[in-house]
Parts: structure tokens; sequence; C-alpha cells
């Protein structure tokens, strides 16, 4: 009887779709909470836009958030777990602990557990944040969020230090940190684009001022003036409080700028830098000079990225409370 389902599938909508189908974040569905919880979605959106609204910094921290969770387990809430006596969560680790907003997700979730009670997951609400923030400024959604995502577990701050990509690391580091989440190239440069908002800290790129190759040097591959700049900004390699920038004079618009000062070789990370470094990525940024194929290109790259190694169905949990397991 199985046998003869699937082949009823091939036959309907071809090999390559069926394998589609199997491979694209299977259990997640549009309006999953239609009947379970029919407000849900419009919870999520009003109650981030009001922060939005009053914060403008907030689209960049949820958007760099939602990444930093999918990258480590899958997107599955594990990254709003608070670490405990006998284990130090993803919350805690280096790429993570300039991490914000999780008041805003705490309060989502409280009005949630009143209205719907254990209905409605952390990550799908993660997700949801995630695109209803940076959407504010345009008043629609700028990409779907299918839902049905449960709850992580486990939470360790090692595997979030061993699975989300460095700002330092070099192109083909990168290629591989996505390669290993199912992501092409083309989705690692267009994903970069996120930094189109938000900030950086000096420690995360001052070696590019100060001491590139270990000799006292620059990164000759920065754009001299801009290296002048961001000296004024971060004054030794030992500031990790000072924050920068990441697309200067546009940090909180969402807009394609970011490859725009690429191609002027003021990407601010080594990673960002990293992007021109080969050939066939080069090509992308310069396809994504173009607004309106950039924002259809991030629209399915977010969908991708949102549907990593998710839990549905009976796996995982649905949590109470966003930052501590059911107990």
């Amino acid at each position: 009887m199985k046998n003869s389902l699937v082949f009823l599938l091939i036959s309907l909508i071809g090999l390559s779709g069926f394998v589609g189908i199997l491979c694209r974040g299977g259990g997640l569905k549009k309006d999953f909470y239609e009947k379970s919880c029919p407000h849900a979605e419009h919870i999520v959106q009003s109650i981030t836009w009001k922060y939005v609204a009053c914060n403008s910094t907030l689209p960049a921290k949820f958007l760099r958030m939602h990444f930093h969770d999918c990258f480590v387990r899958g997107c599955d809430a594990s990254v709003l777990l608070d670490s405990t006596a006998n284990n130090s969560a993803e919350k805690d680790a280096v790429p993570n602990q300039s991490l914000a907003g999780f008041d805003v997700i705490d309060e989502i979730k409280s009005h949630l557990e009143k209205t719907c009670p254990e209905v409605v997951s952390c990550a799908d609400i993660l997700a949801l944040v995630a695109r209803d923030s940076v959407s504010f400024q345009f008043g629609r959604p700028l990409w779907e969020v299918p839902t049905g995502r449960r709850d992580g577990i486990i939470s360790r701050a090692s595997e979030a230090l061993a699975n989300i990509p460095s700002p330092f690391f070099n192109f083909t580091t990168l290629k591989q940190s996505f390669a290993n989440k199912s992501l092409t190239v083309h989705e690692l440069v267009v994903l970069s684009g996120g930094h189109t908002i938000g900030v950086g800290h000096c420690n995360f790129f001052s070696n590019r001022l100060y001491n590139f190759t270990g000799k006292g040097d620059a990164d000759p591959s920065l754009n001299s003036t801009y290296a002048s700049f961001l000296k004024t900004k971060c004054k030794s390699l030992s500031d990790n409080t000072t924050i920068v920038e990441m697309d200067p004079g546009s940090s909180v618009s969402f807009d394609n700028n970011y490859f725009s000062i690429l191609k002027q070789n003021k990407g601010l990370f080594q990673s960002d830098a990293a992007l021109l470094t080969d050939q066939g990525s080069s090509n992308i940024v310069d396809e994504m000079l173009n607004l309106e194929k950039f924002f259809d290109k991030f629209k399915q790259s977010m969908e991708k990225m949102g549907t990593i190694e998710v839990l549905t169905g009976t796996s995982g949990e649905i949590r109470k409370k966003c930052n501590v397991i059911n107990s």
C-alpha cells in the first residue's frame, strides 16, 4: 500500500517534485494554527510591531537570533533556553552573548499561553518574529513562514561555537558551513545581505585594522578610507564594547545597500569581504545590486533556512516558557 502511494505521487508530480516534498521542512504548512489558535500569527505580529515601532534596532537582532537558532540543531528555539547548573546553553556561547530581544519573545509567548495554552511553539514564534520585525518597515510580510515547528529540549554552548559561521571565516569555510545546513553558495551570499541592518562589535573585525596577519598590519582588501574611519571608532584590538553599523548610514533600513558597500570593499567582517574572493560568489553579489532580485532571492532563502532540521509531529515539545524546557 505504502509503495503504491509513493508510486502514485511520483507519477503525479515527477521524481524531482517528490524528492522536494521529502526534503523541504516536512510537517510545516501555511496556517498550521488556523484551528488550534486562529489568532496566533496576528498576536505575534501585533506585539512585534509594537516594539519595533519604538526600537528600530530590533529587526536586525531578531533576524540574527533566528539565523543563529537554525544553524544549531535546526530551527527549534534551542537558542532561547537558559543555561542550568549542569549545562552551558547556546545563549551563553560567544557568538550569542550579544543577542537581544528575548523579553519580546517572552511577552508574545505569555500572551499566547493565555490565549491557547501549550499550542504555539517558541520555534514558530521566533521564525515569525524574525519575519514580522524585518517586514515592519514595509507594512507587509516579506516572506512566507509555514508553521508547525516544535521546540528542542537540548541546548549546548559548544554546539553554537561549532556551527554558527564566524565573522573571521574565509570563503572556503563559509561555503562549507552553509553546505552543512544544505544551503548553497547563492543562499550564502543572499543571506549575508541580512547585514544591511544591524551592528558589529569592534572585537569581531578590529584585527583587520591593527593585526591582520599577526604583524601589526591592516587587511589590504579593506577600503583604506573606511579603515581610517573604523579606527576612529575602534581604538584598539582589546575594545569589545564599541559597536559600528554594518551598513554605514543605513543600518536600520532593510535594502540591498550591503552589496553596494561590499563592491567598494567596505564589508565590515572578513566573512563579508570573503564573498568577493570567489568568482561565482562575486557574480552573485553583482546580481544582488538589483533590489527587486535581492528581495525575491532573500524571500526564497529565508523560507529555506526556516526549514533547517525542524522538529515536527511528536518530536520535541511545545514549551510553556521559551527559556526553560517543560519539567
